[in-house]
């Protein structure tokens, strides 16, 4: 009687030297999994749920949480840990279903570069965001009403 092989197996198994980052693709995405859950909840639960609810978020809400280094933190970690999480996501379906190595590389190229500039983006918002910049006198009115007169 003989065995049938599996498909696509080698009787020895090639080992590559160096780091494997599926491995450690996979990992951060469980990783990253619990830790946005956590991320997230805790701020449907503070803007939703806490005070006057969804009435309350408007500019100010946003302008005092980004006013405290923890809520910009907090939201820092969730932007950046969103992003990489569904760019590696979505590097995994090119991964499996791109047609071309060529193709492959471009898609994976455009989300790289996607996330990148989102990330960018939003990290500049989260730190440089001043609800009271400086306008010229005729046009004060357009602040919101906390800010003081300059």
């Amino acid at each position: 009687m003989s065995t049938i092989e599996a498909p696509r197996s080698s009787p020895t198994p090639a080992r590559r030297s160096g780091v494997n980052w599926e491995k450690w693709g996979w990992i951060y995405m469980r990783a990253s999994g619990v830790v946005l859950v956590v991320l997230i909840f805790g701020h449907l639960f503070i803007n939703l749920m806490v005070g006057d609810g969804v009435k309350a978020i408007d500019f100010a809400f946003v302008a005092g949480k980004y006013a405290t280094p923890f809520w910009q933190v907090w939201d820092l970690l969730m932007l950046w840990l969103a992003l990489i999480h569904g760019a590696n996501g979505m590097r995994t379906l090119v991964n499996d279903y791109a047609s071309s190595p060529r193709l492959g590389g471009v898609l994976k190229g455009a989300i790289f570069a996607s996330a990148a500039i989102l990330i960018i983006l939003g990290t500049l918002v989260i730190f440089t965001f001043d609800p009271c910049p400086a306008v010229p006198a005729d046009q004060f009115s357009l602040l919101p009403s906390f800010c003081p007169p300059q």
